[in-house]
């Protein structure tokens, strides 16, 4: 976690247990590791997993809500109705 301080333009790193920080080739924090045993139940961290998801899957194609139930009630032989 990053605190600056505006005034003095300080910046100051704090460690969080279960979240490290990777540095690149040029000395930059690019990479963060998280524990997921100990942060699987944090929410935030959830909502930006799946926005994460969600902005890679950009650009496939979708499927309408009916169609895929139906093709999935015929797959297994039964009857869709809505």
């Amino acid at each position: 976690m990053y605190i600056c301080n505006a005034k003095s333009k300080t910046y100051y790193v704090m460690e969080l247990v279960g979240i490290k920080y990777t540095k690149d080739a040029s000395g930059y924090n690019r990479y963060v590791r998280i524990d997921l045993e100990k942060y699987h139940e944090n929410q935030l961290l959830e909502d930006f997993l799946d926005g994460l998801e969600a902005m890679e899957r950009k650009g496939e194609p979708t499927y309408p809500f009916d169609e895929v139930m139906r093709a999935e009630f015929e797959r297994r032989g039964l009857k869709y109705d809505v």
